[in-house]
């Protein structure tokens, strides 16, 4: 059984059989604000009724009939590598209902222009893992760098490329090892460090933040066009006596300023050993920064200056009210501390916006954008599928 649960934020019921080869989704947006780029998960099980099992050959129209873009994602990583959903986006005006079918078809063949979410392991850069989507994106960093005589690092933060074009670009960038500079798309203008950079993960024991080094195995699940999913393993680390591994898994959807992300975490202990898990996202501190958090809601915010002058960005991390422990922090990060759900598993939201970009240009717009964010995870689009 995958430990992993699905990451769509729509909520699902599967109604009657189709009529005349396709299926009927209602999607309904529960509130009074509008929500861009939503994405809608429909399972396998609900398509069944299709009678075609290749999902890569599943179509999704408007109401008008016009064609979407739409991916066949598998979610939970099986050896077949076989699709367990498929997806697709929408607009939603406020208190919206939306009306789409669903049919069989050809096999969906993407072109380089539609990918609006990308990611990949790069060893050639020191097992970096790179990934982005149409607004941001992020890097993290595997065992090769831990020994690089250049510039060695043991971290496992989540660091920041700004960008501003909706163009994937993480391989130019790479091809042309410049991307410190802003050459008129975006440049990694961040130093994560040894911090916790913008989602970073940790475990809070004995008053203090333990963490894992630099993953150790990657492995991708979907790759665009929609959303890129991904998993990274870290080997063992000690957690307060104990030794603790972990299995880190995320997502990017296009349109999204925020990742997903979803942690498992296994323990070595002896017989009778009782362990409690604090999971922990962070913040990297920086000059200069404002901060603003609602514990109530379960995020953190701040808006800082860009490093070398280049604008100014906001970073933002979200946990959910369920699980929420604590705001805290240590000498380089704000942290949130959780609760673990059920088989010591985490699960957080993490983002970041840069002003250039143009999407949000002010404090008081990024402040409000995560706020709507944080209330939107609690009140996910409602859909059901029949006719």
């Amino acid at each position: 059984m995958n430990p992993f649960r699905t990451t769509s934020a729509a909520a699902l019921i599967c109604l009657s059989l189709p009529q005349a080869g396709a299926l009927e989704i209602t999607a309904v947006n529960p509130l009074p604000t509008p929500r861009a780029a939503q994405t809608i998960e429909i399972p396998a099980a609900s398509l069944a009724p299709l009678g075609e099992a290749d999902l890569t050959k599943i179509h999704i129209r408007d109401a008008k009939g016009a064609e979407l873009l739409c991916q066949a994602v598998d979610l939970d990583g099986d050896a077949f590598r076989k699709p367990d959903a498929v997806i697709f986006q929408a607009d939603f005006a406020a208190s919206e209902t939306l009306r789409f079918t669903a049919s069989k078809g050809a096999k969906q063949v993407f072109k380089k222009e539609q990918y609006k979410a990308f990611g990949r392991f790069n060893r050639e850069r020191f097992d970096d893992f790179v990934w982005e989507n149409d607004r941001i994106a992020h890097r993290t960093y595997g065992k090769a760098l831990e020994t690089w005589e250049g510039e060695p690092l043991s971290s496992s933060t989540i660091d920041i490329w700004s960008k501003r074009t909706p163009r994937m670009v993480v391989n130019d960038w790479y091809l042309a090892d410049d991307y410190h500079v802003d050459h008129g798309e975006g440049a990694d203008f961040y130093s994560a460090g040894p911090s916790r950079g913008c989602g970073g993960s940790g475990l809070w024991a004995a008053d203090r933040l333990w963490l894992s080094r630099n993953f150790v195995h990657s492995k991708v699940l979907a790759n665009g066009p929609i959303r890129v999913l991904f998993e990274l393993e870290y080997a063992p680390y000690e957690v307060n006596g104990v030794s603790v591994a972990e299995t880190k898994r995320i997502s990017l959807d296009a349109g999204s300023q925020f990742d997903r992300h979803e942690i498992r975490y296994k323990t070595y202990t002896r017989p009778g050993q009782d362990v409690v898990l604090a999971p922990t996202v962070g913040l990297k501190k920086a000059k200069g920064e404002s901060v603003t958090s609602d514990p109530a809601k379960g995020w953190l915010a701040k808006w800082e200056p860009v490093e070398k002058g280049a604008g100014q960005q906001g970073l933002a991390m979200i946990a959910p009210a369920a699980n929420f422990e604590k705001i805290t922090e240590d000498a380089l990060n704000h942290l949130i501390v959780t609760k673990p759900r059920e088989g010591n598993t985490a699960v957080w939201w993490a983002g970041f916006c840069w002003d250039k970009a143009g999407h949000f240009t002010s404090e008081d717009a990024w402040k409000s954008h995560v706020a709507s964010f944080a209330a939107s995870l609690d009140s996910p689009i409602q859909v059901k599928v029949g006719n």
